[in-house]
C-alpha cells in the first residue's frame, strides 16, 4: 500500500471534548466537539467517532483502556478515518484515542455573597444549609457570570448580599476559609 494513501486516509483532532457516548452490542459512538482553530476557545466542530474492537485507546498515562472507560467530559486526541458520513455530525471510524485529561469534576453550592475582593479577584460566600459554611471562590479568566435572567455579566457586577449558585472545582484548600476555583456563577433570587 502506498504510504501517502494511508497518511491521507487519516485525520486528527486535538483537545476534543467527549460530549456524548452511546453503546450497542458491537460499537461505541463517541460524539466529540473540537476546534480546528488553535487559538480559539469555542468548540465549533463536532464528529461522531465509531469506536470498535480495532480502536486503540490510551489513558493519560499511556496505558491501554477499553471503550467503556471513556467518560463524558474527557479531553481527547484522536486519529480517525477521513472517510466519513455526510450526516450531522459526520461519523467516522476511530483508529486511536488518547485521553489527555479526565473530566473536570465540579460541585455546586448556593449561598449569599458576603465579600468581594476585586484586587485579588475572589469573593466569599456563606453557603445555605443547616451548617452554614464560608467558602472563598477564586476567579480565573474562564469563570463565567450570569445574572438572574441567564444573561452574561462581569465580575465587577458582584456585590455583597447577592444570592448565587456557584459551580466550582472539586478541590478546596485547607485554609480558613477554604478556597476553590469558581467555574460559573449564577445570580438568583
Amino acid at each position: 500500500m502506498d504510504g501517502n494513501f494511508s497518511r491521507n486516509a487519516m485525520q486528527h483532532l486535538t483537545n476534543g471534548i467527549i460530549e456524548e457516548i452511546d453503546s450497542d452490542r458491537n460499537n461505541t459512538l463517541v460524539t466529540v466537539s473540537y476546534t480546528d482553530c488553535v487559538n480559539c476557545n469555542r468548540r465549533e466542530l463536532e464528529i461522531r467517532l465509531v469506536v470498535g474492537n480495532n480502536t486503540v485507546i490510551f489513558d493519560e498515562r499511556g496505558r491501554r483502556i477499553r471503550s467503556r472507560d471513556l467518560l463524558t467530559g474527557m479531553v481527547i486526541n484522536a486519529t480517525y478515518s477521513s472517510a466519513m458520513t455526510r450526516s450531522i455530525p459526520p461519523q467516522a471510524t476511530a483508529y486511536m484515542i488518547r485521553v489527555v485529561r479526565q473530566p473536570r469534576q465540579e460541585n455546586v453550592i448556593e449561598g449569599r455573597i458576603v465579600d468581594v475582593n476585586r484586587r485579588n479577584r475572589n469573593f466569599t460566600v456563606i453557603k445555605d444549609g443547616r451548617r452554614p459554611d464560608v467558602i472563598q471562590f477564586n476567579i480565573s479568566d474562564d469563570t463565567k457570570f450570569f445574572n438572574g435572567f441567564g444573561r452574561p455579566m462581569d465580575f465587577a457586577d458582584l456585590i455583597p448580599g447577592l444570592r448565587v449558585r456557584v459551580n466550582h472545582a472539586n478541590f478546596m484548600t485547607a485554609s480558613i476559609p477554604p478556597q476553590t476555583t469558581a467555574y460559573t456563577v449564577n445570580i438568583f433570587r
